[in-house]
């Protein structure tokens, strides 16, 4: 067996687990985990980029010996480097302020539908393209010589290379789908330099190996090499889907739910733009067409403000409330940023003219049906733009704790749910090491894998179909 440590970063936490891969065997352990918290700072909000960097090094030393590192992240936020390769500032965080109103300033050089149909990304207001566009006013990116997205900023100070990992540049809105390279054209117009990129790596590239430095601090003995990952953890967590053959849907849950399919090419028809489906990168020459939703964002914002309250016992008081008294748009743009959710859902339903959700169970109860709400239309409108029927849907990461979730999105979408694994981004991270090293075949090798060593629960439909279908028709007239 060899050991691969995968260091899998959330928006709000860090950690670093072990797999441990055989011919027949996959073991995943966590060897050290740690808090990532954005800081507000005067100029706005801020990753601690040294505080997770720190426990990237914290977890490797902890991991003991392995055979090789990858690295996944969140997506879109990256570091700038001066001549010397010193961080210019501590990264913004995608849901600072500073890309208000950006869009319309980039549309007006590229309309939303050319920028499209090249890039096949869907609009959100903190694509690395607009972070760009609004660092333009700021002092740090003109004495910027290199722009590191923030898993090859993390693979940097471990070996002192320098890259752009495909399927995290994927999120940029700066690479063309179909050729699978930067987005010349696009970037010209838009005035932004890409020779700010690192050059491209695939997943399953060597991105270098340890410094001593980081050897010694770890207690490692070299050479220890970094591997290319599915860098976006979305685009690991999508490889750890142990599907059968390709009439699937995935929704890879955490901080956000990422519904779509996995397709052999993009999807970039107006109809596509106009319904928010974005299409990104995977492995093996694949296509994520997903759609990004809020997803449990909305709960862990509101048990913020409850004081934290034990989770299983606020589901359970969930699940005996009425279903689909109240639903909110899950996509709304007005969840995104942090603070007051329990009171912005509530107004959401006031405004809409819904009964208005009180009690924390209630909130909770309006949350995850406004979820399962949307997983439903993101798997429903998936299939007919992409001409790509499903027969189940698979449902991977934190969400799968959350049975009563799980069910309602069964039961949303009239389809089975088999939810697992877990650690999905972990998972799809270590797959890619171990195909590296010649331990796994090709994706389907690695899904089979994960089928056989995973545990995995099925959610049947309980039916009510015509309830979701009137709650989606009183959202919509909402």
């Amino acid at each position: 067996m060899k050991s691969y440590a995968a260091v899998d970063l959330g928006a709000s936490s860090g950690r670093v687990m072990v797999g441990r891969v055989g011919p027949d065997s996959l073991e995943l352990t966590e060897a050290h985990r740690f808090v990532n918290r954005p800081v507000r700072v005067p100029e706005g909000l801020r990753w601690d980029a040294l505080g997770l960097y720190a426990g990237v090094l914290d977890g490797l030393r902890a991991a003991g010996q392995v055979d090789s590192v990858g690295i996944d992240s969140w997506a879109v936020d990256y570091g700038l480097l001066d001549a010397d390769g010193a961080l210019l500032g501590n990264p913004v965080h995608y849901r600072d302020s500073r890309t208000e109103g950006v869009a319309e300033k980039v549309w007006a050089t590229v309309p939303a539908r050319e920028l499209y149909a090249a890039t096949g990304l869907q609009y959100a207001p903190f694509n690395t393209l607009y972070q760009l566009t609004a660092a333009r006013a700021s002092a740090q990116l003109p004495h910027a010589k290199r722009l590191l997205l923030i898993p090859d900023l993390l693979t940097y100070w471990l070996t002192g290379e320098q890259g752009t990992e495909l399927t995290n540049a994927s999120t940029t809105q700066l690479i063309d789908p179909r050729t699978r390279d930067w987005s010349y054209g696009i970037a010209s117009r838009l005035g932004i330099d890409l020779g700010l990129f690192a050059p491209l790596r695939q997943p399953g590239d060597l991105a270098g190996v340890l410094r001593d430095e980081v050897l010694e601090e770890a207690g490692l003995t070299g050479p220890v090499p970094v591997t290319a990952v599915g860098s976006h953890d979305t685009a690991s967590a999508v490889a750890a889907v142990p599907a059968e053959g390709e009439r699937f849907a995935y929704i890879c849950t955490g901080t956000w739910s990422l519904a779509g399919l996995e397709l052999d090419a993009p999807v970039l028809s107006e109809e596509s733009r106009a319904a928010n489906f974005t299409n990104e990168l995977g492995l093996d020459g694949t296509v994520r067409y997903l759609r990004n939703i809020m997803g449990l964002w909305l709960l862990q914002e509101c048990v913020r403000a409850w004081g934290d309250p034990e989770l299983g016992a606020l589901l359970l008081d969930a699940a005996k409330v009425p279903a689909l008294r109240s639903v909110v748009d899950a996509g709304d743009s007005a969840f995104l940023a942090p603070g007051r959710m329990p009171e912005r859902i509530a107004e959401a339903c006031r405004a809409s003219g819904q009964p208005v959700p009180v009690s924390p169970a209630e909130i909770t109860r309006c949350i995850l049906d406004s979820l399962a709400l949307a997983h439903r239309r993101a798997v429903a409108e998936a299939q007919r733009l992409a001409d790509h029927p499903v027969d189940v849907v698979h449902v991977v990461g934190g969400g799968t704790r959350n049975a009563l979730l799980c069910q309602l999105t069964a039961d949303a979408c009239g389809l089975p749910v088999v939810a697992g694994p877990t650690e999905a981004a972990a998972l799809g991270n270590v797959l890619v090491q171990a195909r590296a090293h010649g331990l796994v075949g090709d994706l389907r090798d690695g899904r089979r894998l994960l089928t056989r060593t995973q545990p995995l629960t099925r959610y049947e439909p309980r039916g009510g179909a015509a309830r979701w279908s009137g709650a989606e028709a009183r959202l919509a007239r909402g």
